[in-house]
């Protein structure tokens, strides 16, 4: 796995609900960060290590603060681009076709969008995975900004996540916005919602990346957790 995979995969962890499984994960989140030695590792670790020392109760009470819709700060990629409107669920039933053409299925009461759900995926399948956050840049981009804005460690992940992508980030908001505007168009035109057969043998998302069918895991990952934060938005990004 190479070291923006398991960036990926750590940053994906760290961005779900930190309840009472993350601190028992933090070894071996730690020891996975251990053979990358990047600058993106390096931001994850300040994270880990901001999350060792705070309570449990805290760490989560801040999480919850800090990413709602109310502030700006979503983990749902589509919001930034649809906001509250029908064509979110279009681009939401995209999301699902593209794991699924990879032979993934998506497991979870969580919506597909969810920003760890696609990092595993970017991690599981690099050059697909890529390409679905550089759609979702202009947001990723605009919702680090905000975090940075909110001064929470939590901003050491999104920075270490954008990281991963090609080319530099924007510098503000404005820079952000710009991208969005002359980002890659997404065909959702006559896009059929029915349908949706069954796969054969393939691997669930989210934590953990296991075999649909019975047996072994088909990768280790740093932890099973299924996230906790709320999946409806309340208002429509401007």
């Amino acid at each position: 796995m190479t070291p923006d995979a398991v960036v990926r995969l750590v940053a994906g962890r760290c961005l779900q609900y930190p309840d009472a499984r993350l601190r028992e994960d933090l070894p071996r989140l730690d020891e996975a960060l251990a053979g990358a030695a990047t600058q993106q590792a390096a931001l994850l670790r300040q994270f880990l290590d901001h999350a060792r020392v705070v309570p449990e109760i805290e760490l989560a009470a801040h999480y919850t603060d800090t990413f709602d819709t109310r502030n700006r700060r979503c983990l749902y990629l589509t919001w930034w681009t649809d906001g509250d409107t029908r064509n979110r669920g279009l681009s939401l039933v995209r999301i699902k076709r593209i794991y699924r053409d990879f032979g993934l299925e998506f497991a979870s009461d969580e919506l597909p969008d969810f920003l760890p759900v696609a990092l595993e995926f970017a991690a599981l399948h690099p050059e697909a995975g890529t390409e679905l956050l550089q759609e979702h840049r202009a947001g990723l981009e605009l919702l680090r900004l905000a975090v940075t804005e909110a001064n929470t460690p939590y901003a050491r992940v999104l920075e270490a996540v954008c990281a991963t992508l090609p080319g530099a980030s924007p510098q503000t908001k404005a820079e952000a916005k710009a991208l969005a505007r002359s980002g890659p168009p997404r065909e959702t035109v006559g896009m059929d919602t029915a349908g949706m057969e069954p796969l054969g043998p393939g691997v669930e998302l989210p934590w953990p990346t296991v075999a649909k069918s019975a047996g072994p895991a088909v990768t280790k990952s740093p932890g099973p957790h299924e996230p906790t934060v709320a999946k409806s938005p309340e208002r429509t990004p401007a």
